[in-house]
């Protein structure tokens, strides 16, 4: 019988795994029988000598089975989709595209997670809404699918168990940029799911994980073949991400900005990568024949009210008040009577006349964390009411003491240091220099290519 020494020996080497040895090591940090030490050898001599497409399956396979898998009702299963990005910068996408798909005729189970460094969490962004419950019971998640269509909830203790413990080694052991271990856990949690179609948002960019396309094509091949590799109907959107998502960045000030969009209020770029991913799945559920056509019906859903509606219902099911979400959800709603404010504004002006060439969204991201949007630590709580506000698009036309940034802040003060690197975050450029600027679009492919 082979030891994990022996497997870690292996791997070490440059050897590849068997499904049987796999599925060993996996059971093992599933029961506790291996030691973190030892667990951590093997992560690093995966980071250190990736593996083949036969292992990612079979890792992702194993890791998926370490806990419960959800059953749906027959007459679901051929429209229970998902979506899962890769991480950005006012990434406030399944908030608009989960009840987008549930009006148009989709199930939205959809599991997300919390924020981490500069990256903001769907969870965090919900719990700023008051009496959002994002932990539900399998069976509380059946009844709200049936009621409503869509509900966007945590992990459960059961789901995936094996990837809370290798996701916390990979933290302190510097293996989270293995792409097979993000292959695996992203792919196994959806997995778990039982969907039937999946689109993903792999990002690429000063503000994402993968800094250029070569890299996160790799990955999008990687995860679309792991999906497709369980059953699931994959695919990937390849979206550039060096400035924001839509305007704002933040938790309460990017729910505030989703419920303006369900409104018909719409930033182009957020719509650009909601639709294009509601379209794809929309295509791959067979509930339209083409991409166009799918983008259009995601797009009519939101324009025309439907969506509103669906996510309304959501936040009701999900233990907000009625009342609350009613407001929130009326035409000249008064957010801040419902969602905590920051106790300061702090308006940056431009600092010279020309045209906004650039915005760097890390830049912004970064300063929100040490404010206290974000978090350094699983577990660590966040302030809902810390954010950013841009007042001005790239390609605009600014004026010398415009205000280009609306900062949200609470008892922690800026810094000088903070303010400048805020502030760097602005290039302003003369006239000839946006002539080689085309519209600021966000997709640059997706995977596979008959879906482009």
């Amino acid at each position: 019988m082979i030891t994990i020494p022996d497997l870690i020996r292996k791997k070490r080497d440059g050897g590849q795994l068997s499904d049987d040895e796999i599925k060993a090591f996996i059971q093992a940090v599933k029961e506790k029988t291996i030691q973190d030490s030892q667990t951590g050898a093997m992560l690093m001599a995966i980071w250190l000598n990736g593996m083949v497409s036969a292992e990612i399956k079979a890792l992702t396979r194993e890791m998926m089975s370490s806990g419960e898998v959800m059953e749906w009702p027959d007459e679901w299963k051929n429209f229970m989709v998902d979506k899962h990005s890769t991480g950005g910068v006012g990434d406030k996408v399944s908030l608009v595209l989960a009840p987008a798909l549930a009006a148009c005729g989709c199930k939205v189970p959809m599991i997300s997670g919390r924020g981490l460094a500069h990256t903001g969490g769907t969870l965090d962004k919900l719990e700023s809404i008051p009496g959002f419950k994002v932990e539900q019971s399998r069976e509380q998640i059946l009844e709200i699918l049936d009621s409503v269509g869509c509900c966007i909830v945590g992990q459960t203790e059961t789901l995936v168990p094996a990837d809370r413990v290798l996701y916390a080694l990979r933290d302190i052991t510097s293996t989270v940029d293995s792409l097979p271990l993000v292959t695996g856990s992203i792919i196994s949690k959806k997995g778990a799911e039982s969907l039937f179609a999946l689109v993903l948002d792999v990002k690429f960019g000063r503000a994402a994980i993968c800094k250029d396309l070569e890299s996160a094509t790799e990955l999008a091949q990687m995860l679309v073949e792991a999906g497709n590799g369980l059953g699931i109907c994959t695919a990937a959107v390849l979206s550039g991400m060096n400035s924001t998502i839509g305007r704002c960045v933040g938790n309460s000030v990017e729910v505030i900005e989703s419920l303006e969009t369900l409104k018909g209020n719409r930033p182009d770029d957020l719509m650009e990568l909601v639709t294009t991913q509601g379209g794809l799945l929309l295509v791959m559920t067979g509930l339209v024949s083409d991409l166009s056509e799918g983008r259009k019906q995601i797009s009519e859903a939101v324009v025309g009210g439907a969506a509103l509606s669906k996510f309304q219902a959501m936040m009701e099911a999900q233990g907000v008040n009625s009342d609350t979400a009613q407001l929130l959800c009326s035409t000249n709603a008064d957010y801040y009577s419902i969602l905590r404010k920051a106790k300061h504004q702090l308006e940056l002006k431009a600092p010279a006349d020309g045209i906004v060439l650039e915005i760097d969204g890390l830049v912004l991201a970064q300063v929100l964390h040490r404010l206290g949007a974000g978090r350094s630590k699983a577990g660590e709580p966040v302030n809902h009411s810390v954010g950013a506000v841009l007042l001005v698009s790239i390609g605009q036309r600014v004026t010398k003491g415009d205000p280009w940034l609306r900062l949200h802040y609470e008892d922690l003060a800026l810094t000088p240091d903070q303010r400048n690197h805020l502030e760097s975050a602005l290039t302003v450029g003369a006239d000839k220099k946006i002539q080689t600027q085309q519209k600021h679009t966000l997709v640059e492919k997706i995977l596979p290519e008959k879906y482009q």
